[in-house]
């Protein structure tokens, strides 16, 4: 019974040091993504600079190079992202590495993150999010020669802790194979949720 008690309380313990949860959709995409708020779990840490998470996206082949659905395959990531707030300006940068793999490609790619708090006068903050990433050859591994992906985002908070997203992503892989080239993995609108705990 103790161990019970234990597993659900860490369980809880868990789902409540959880800072954002994601899901990203539009006709033919399914993303979801999670990141914990390091500095809930250590004194040490200050809250909302360090993060670390995961993320799933289930693509479409009318959304990507490939020619059909066979050759796209499900893209997992994990993340480690460092950021902090420029004065009091509302803008927000950030430092990350991530380790993403599908069955045609593993990268770790670097990058930035921003965002950009709309100095508006309304009462549902507004905000405009960018990221980018790249890997050179160095850091791909298997068939991939490089990797690049950008976002850009709108993101209004209708609720506290509650954000409506519309966005763009982009996500190519240059290969080393018979093809060769640049093949775009997912290159598509999105809308979706995100809430933060």
């Amino acid at each position: 019974m103790l161990k019970k008690l234990g597993l659900i309380a860490l369980c809880g313990a868990s789902a409540f040091a959880m800072h954002t949860i994601e899901l990203n959709v539009n006709d033919k995409d399914l993303e979801f993504g999670a990141r914990l708020d390091m500095g809930q779990f250590s004194d040490a840490t200050e809250p909302d600079t360090v993060f670390v998470g995961g993320k799933f996206l289930h693509g479409d082949d009318s959304h990507s190079d490939f020619d059909n659905s066979s050759d796209i395959h499900d893209y997992m990531e994990l993340n480690f992202l460092m950021k902090r707030e420029i004065d009091d300006i509302g803008l927000s940068i950030g430092l990350g590495v991530k380790l993403n793999n599908t069955e045609n490609f593993t990268t770790v790619p670097l990058g930035v993150e921003a965002s950009y708090k709309l100095p508006v006068d309304v009462k549902v903050p507004m905000y405009i999010n960018a990221v980018l990433y790249y890997a050179p050859e160095v850091l791909s591994m298997g068939d991939a020669k490089s990797f690049l992906e950008y976002r850009l985002e709108f993101d209004a908070e209708v609720i506290k802790n509650g954000h409506v997203i519309a966005g763009y992503r982009n996500m190519d892989t240059n290969y080393d194979s018979d093809e060769g080239g640049n093949i775009n993995y997912n290159s598509s609108p999105y809308v979706g949720f995100r809430f933060a705990f």
